[in-house]
């Protein structure tokens, strides 16, 4: 026989039930997606920077439970840091932050991360690994090494969740492509990689789909990174001279059945709307839900 709660309801004397929402029955499903915040773009001619971890997960709820959510920030000349949903009985899901970009003169090797780095362009450098630590299936990729000495100097792209960042080899070193999830009842993609920066505009990387940022270039006039686009957990672009795109901060989001979903039981302020049959949890910053 299903468990009931009857949180949330409100009652008249003598007649039961008649206004509020109607008891949770258990068990039910929530679907998860976790995403980190992607990792900075690098300097000098650095490589773009690896986007957020991304994960999904759907778990059975078969009791009133607190569910612990942390939001990971984008990097700014750092990696990104990691998202998580945490609770007795549910199974951590954890999305490692982006790598940052690498840059130039071995100042700060490509890092590691739900996806790589890119590695910087002089000299040149490998790209950061991806799917760090290892998951399955995986959270991300790898960075695009960097290239050093000819017409252009150039720094690789950063890895996404579905793709790997670009090696640079002269052409533009784009960030890898991230994966799209519909969730929140709309095609959304997230987890993109940012662009190598390079020595002229039109080599300059593109950020991957999902957020990632472009690279800046050198010459003639020169540009900055862009950054990774906030919420979607994008990498940011690498960059010229001491500049670097920020890493876009991740999100966290749930969907359940509306039939199961409880007012006032949140915490951090997430964006509450509903697709279909269910009701999605938007959270931009850390917080909690009470199932």
């Amino acid at each position: 026989m299903p468990l009931l709660s009857t949180r949330g309801a409100s009652t008249a004397k003598g007649f039961g039930l008649t206004s509020g929402r109607k008891p949770t029955t258990y068990p039910f499903d929530i679907d998860f997606l976790v995403v980190a915040g992607g990792g900075s773009g690098g300097q000098s001619v650095g490589g773009g920077g690896g986007a957020g971890g991304f994960r999904t997960s759907t778990q059975t709820i078969s009791s009133a439970k607190t569910i612990t959510i942390t939001v990971g920030d984008g990097g700014s000349g750092s990696s990104g840091t990691a998202s998580e949903i945490s609770g007795t009985g549910l199974t951590t899901i954890n999305s490692a932050g982006g790598g940052r970009g690498g840059s130039a003169f071995n100042a700060n090797p490509a890092g590691s991360g739900g996806s790589g780095g890119g590695g910087g362009g002089y000299p040149a450098q490998p790209g950061g690994s991806g799917n760090t630590p290892s998951t399955s299936p995986s959270q991300g990729n790898n960075g695009g090494s960097g290239k050093a000495g000819g017409a252009e100097y150039q720094g690789g792209g950063g890895g996404g969740a579905t793709g790997t960042g670009t090696n640079a080899t002269g052409g533009r070193s784009n960030g890898g492509n991230g994966t799209a999830s519909s969730i929140t009842g709309s095609s959304i993609t997230y987890a993109g990689g940012g662009g190598g920066c390079s020595q002229s505009s039109g080599a300059a990387g593109f950020g991957g789909s999902g957020g990632g940022g472009n690279g800046g270039f050198n010459t003639p006039s020169g540009t900055q990174g862009s950054p990774g686009t906030v919420n979607l957990g994008g990498g940011g672009g690498g960059a010229r001279d001491n500049g670097f795109g920020d890493g876009g901060k991740g999100v966290v989001i749930l969907s359940l059945p509306t039939t199961n979903y409880l007012t006032g039981t949140a915490t951090g302020s997430p964006t509450v709307t509903t697709s279909g049959a269910n009701t999605i949890l938007k959270y931009t910053g850390s917080g909690s839900y009470i199932t």
